[in-house]
């Protein structure tokens, strides 16, 4: 069993992932086994865009590891991607229900905030994430809607 140690930092394979410094990573990366990659893959899923994904990208720029460095960069973009798509379904999910709780066609909704409704559904399917500014509109045209009832 490869057990893997560090030295010359303050930090113990046993501490959490979020925890070891950058050359832990680096020699988790290069001389560490399963076990230790596992971990790695952990805290990437857990904040693919968190200070342990961005160290391993910086470790990878200048350290190839054999085998692992190719996985390690589809962990990152594969978490990257799942997480991107859950956020655009969540923002998907709250424009419907914005639609829904106006009490206005989608029609008149588009009117509302200013774009067409096949623009609109490409909101509502998913297909497209509108501006920051555009989802407080359409917000602020729902809530408008609520009250007018």
């Amino acid at each position: 069993m490869n057990t893997l140690a560090f030295r010359n930092v303050d930090a113990s394979p046993q501490d959490p992932v979020a925890d070891w410094p950058l050359e832990a990573i680096q020699t988790a990366l290069e001389r560490g086994g399963l076990g230790d990659w596992r971990q790695l893959t952990r805290a990437i899923q857990a904040e693919p865009w968190g200070p342990v994904a961005r160290w391993i990208e910086e470790t990878l720029i200048w350290s190839r590891p054999y085998g692992v460095a190719m996985a390690f960069e589809r962990a990152i973009s594969h978490s990257r991607d799942a997480v991107e798509a859950a956020e655009r379904e969540a923002v998907a999910t709250e424009i419907a229900r914005l639609v829904s709780e106006s009490g206005l066609s989608r029609t008149e909704f588009a009117s509302h905030i200013g774009t067409s409704p096949s623009r609109l559904s490409t909101y509502v399917s998913g297909k497209v994430t509108p501006s920051a500014a555009l989802l407080l509109r359409m917000r602020r045209i729902a809530e408008r809607s609520q009250s007018a009832l």
